[in-house]
């Protein structure tokens, strides 16, 4: 019996030490070792890992970055954490033939090459002897020849496609289209194109998109040289993961399909600016619209076709790219929790890049590098955190966010039972001017707090919050008086974790001004030019704002890891779910006489989403008034707060998109990038004044509603008292 209540009385001394009264209306615990986690990451120690880790390529597949993952396993283990571990997959990845380089060509009547694209990208000063860079492809393009009249399509877009059509008259059918880089993913890009009957895609990086003003290109400044080639995967998966294995791991059992899903069907090749201008300079046809036009000293004419001495030229692709399959590397670490081992919080962020990877990811790498080291510090002095933390070094992100995939759908029935939260660790930076945060609504209020303890790194912003400098630079004025938080579409690695699984999930970096840049993306973005020293010179010379973001993404990990009460806060989504209905009620407005024709209502929605603000409401009156030293009514809360975002889950899927499963958000269905809101109903309202069949397409809108009317309805019901 003394035994009984000796560890009784110990378990309840340690509720009340790692306990505090409720602040911005949950309960957090003592601020001292949140405070010593941040105080621990210092960022020379990331100027030290960034360095060490772009010095040669590190492509998925490749040995290098095998090397680079036992580098980062011995690592993690010296320093202490309680297990890790190399988890491999075999998934088909794609490389270009390095005895047989892709390039494009102007073909003249006789069946001579009067031009050929540069058959690789120009190594920046001090990489001159690398080996092993891999030349510019598209990944998974598939291999051929085709030979046909050029149209330029500006960014390749839907909308763009619907103008070229409807607008211009210009059929696509059997030509060669040459897109700009820019605005939506370029894997919409290709299908977009396949669907306009185009038998090739060459893309290429306007100035416009990828010079800012006033700025040099590299390595004088941080603009994209003439010669610069983005790469960059073309699939259309949709979230499937692995082409061959969708919907399961690719392990050594696993059943591979034939022929893999989301691949391109016609041959895709990227190009730099300079290149691109001697295709475009003669083209014949109309000119195109201004708003299609770029920064090239050319008159953006469509086509088909060239003109003057040109007019009897073709464009050939010569593409010799190749699929194959080989194994990839996730290194997956842990600090096993003290009280609820039951429960992951997880920090991901992948490793592989397309060349040095200055950026894109090791920027986002060594972040998840020094959160490593921190958390072991507090190790080192006797802490451990509630839940169990797992840090995530993924591999072949780039090839279509297969290593984060295969390991989700891997351990998919143990995360949907305990995955608590997970934060993306992707790029650092991609600007410099102010913080971005893309997340669950559940996430907001715990993001507001974090940043208002954290010291803004911007020049100008001495003494103040970086609550302060983001709210200053980018304000939510048309939502709420605070600093704006986008929704997350994919792209990277959360995608598998929130958009399938049903885990809260949110991301952070530091990036441009959206209000005043024009370019997409950053200039560089997956070229030769992704080095150290355009960080160390042009992004971030002191590291600090690298290392804000590291004590971000460290902070969320901590607060969720280790309070006893999960911090989320169930109010800030009934507020979006409310501004969502009716973003999308104003979009079926503008067919109002359909809406009264086929009886389409929004009531249930609007029901739906008011019950859930009154329940949510009354959720967090009950939170304020919880007795956090009783266990199990701990339990009860954590487990409503932690399923919240599970049950906007449908097991079905949206239409056509199986594997993007949240009925409140999605990626665009025409740009992976961007995320929707209530895409299902969003999908069904585009274009649907073009509808073959008026009927059936309402009826779709109809179906929407009410799938989105009942995930609402019912995702309030798990909130309610039990």
């Amino acid at each position: 019996m003394l035994l009984i209540f000796t560890a009784i009385f110990l378990f309840g001394f340690l509720i009340g030490w790692v306990g505090r009264p409720c602040v911005d209306n949950f309960p957090m615990k003592p601020q001292t070792i949140g405070s010593k986690l941040l105080n621990e990451m210092q960022a020379e120690n990331m100027r030290v890992y960034l360095r060490n880790w772009t010095r040669f390529p590190h492509l998925a597949g490749t040995e290098k970055n095998l090397q680079l993952a036992q580098q980062i396993q011995t690592q993690w283990k010296n320093w202490g954490l309680d297990s890790v571990e190399l988890v491999h997959y075999d998934v088909l990845l794609s490389y270009p033939n390095k005895n047989n380089p892709n390039y494009i060509s102007i073909i003249d009547e006789n069946g001579n090459s009067i031009f050929n694209t540069s058959f690789f990208e120009p190594l920046p000063p001090g990489y001159e002897n690398v080996e092993d860079h891999i030349t510019p492809f598209n990944a998974y393009s598939p291999a051929g020849v085709p030979m046909g009249d050029l149209v330029y399509v500006n960014y390749a877009r839907t909308e763009d496609f619907f103008q070229l059509e409807r607008e211009l008259g210009i059929n696509c059918t059997g030509k060669i289209v040459i897109a700009r880089y820019g605005k939506v993913f370029r894997g919409n890009k290709v299908k977009n194109a396949m669907k306009a009957g185009a038998k090739g895609v060459i893309f290429f990086s306007d100035p416009a998109d990828y010079c800012a003003p006033g700025v040099k290109p590299y390595p004088d400044g941080w603009n994209l040289p003439g010669s610069g080639v983005q790469r960059g995967n073309v699939l259309n998966l949709n979230g499937a993961g692995d082409p061959l294995t969708p919907g399961f791991p690719a392990n050594e059992y696993a059943f591979r399909l034939d022929e893999g899903i989301g691949l391109p069907k016609i041959p895709v090749h990227p190009i730099g600016y300079n290149d691109a201008e001697v295709l475009l300079r003669n083209m014949g046809g109309i000119s195109a619209p201004d708003e299609w036009k770029g920064q090239m000293n050319i008159s953006y004419n469509i086509g088909p076709g060239f003109k003057n001495s040109y007019s009897s030229s073709k464009v050939r692709m010569n593409v010799y790219t190749r699929n194959e399959v080989r194994r990839i590397y996730n290194v997956i670490g842990k600090i096993r929790g003290a009280l609820e081992p039951d429960r992951y919080v997880i920090l991901g962020g992948h490793r592989d890049a397309w060349g040095f990877g200055g950026i894109d990811p090791m920027s986002g790498a060594v972040v998840v590098h020094e959160a490593v080291r921190s958390f072991t510090k507090l190790m080192e002095e006797g802490w451990k955190p509630r839940r169990t933390i797992i840090f995530a070094s993924w591999d072949a992100e780039e090839f279509g966010l297969l290593g984060s995939t295969e390991w989700a759908e891997d351990n998919a029935k143990l995360l949907q039972e305990r995955g608590v939260a997970y934060i993306n660790a992707d790029s650092a930076i991609e600007g410099n001017y102010t913080l971005r945060v893309d997340c669950s609504p559940l996430l907001y209020q715990l993001v507001y707090t974090l940043t208002k303890k954290i010291p803004s790194p911007d020049d100008g912003y001495e003494g103040k919050s970086l609550y302060q400098s983001w709210y200053e630079k980018d304000p939510w004025t048309e939502y709420k008086e605070a600093p704006r938080i986008r929704k997350l579409g994919s792209g990277s690695d959360f995608e598998a974790y929130f958009q399938r699984l049903g885990i809260t999930s949110g991301r952070a970096r530091y990036t441009k001004n959206r209000r005043t840049a024009k370019f997409s993306n950053y200039p560089v973005y997956h070229s030769a030019y992704e080095t150290f020293e355009i960080v160390e010179r042009f992004y971030d010379p002191t590291f600090k704002k690298i290392l804000t973001v590291a004590q971000i993404r460290g902070g969320l990990v901590y607060e969720i890891a280790d309070s006893i009460i999960i911090p989320f806060d169930c109010r800030d989504y009934a507020d979006a779910l409310t501004n969502y209905a009716n973003v999308i009620y104003e979009q079926a407005k503008q067919h109002e006489t359909q809406l009264n024709k086929y009886q389409v209502s929004f009531d249930s929605l609007f029901s739906a989403v008011h019950n859930f603000t009154r329940i949510a409401t009354d959720f967090h009156k009950r939170l304020e008034k919880i007795d956090v030293t009783d266990p199990l009514a701990v339990r009860i809360i954590n487990d409503q707060l932690m399923l919240l975002e599970r049950s906007f889950i449908h097991h079905m899927g949206l239409p056509g998109r199986p594997f993007y499963r949240h009925i409140i958000y999605a990626p665009s269905a025409h740009n992976k990038y961007a995320g929707e809101s209530f895409p299902g109903i969003y999908d069904a309202l585009f274009d649907i004044a073009s509808a073959a069949d008026e009927h059936k397409a309402w009826q779709e809108v109809k179906e929407q509603i009410a799938i989105a009317s009942f995930t609402v309805q019912a995702s309030a019901g798990t909130l309610e008292e039990v």
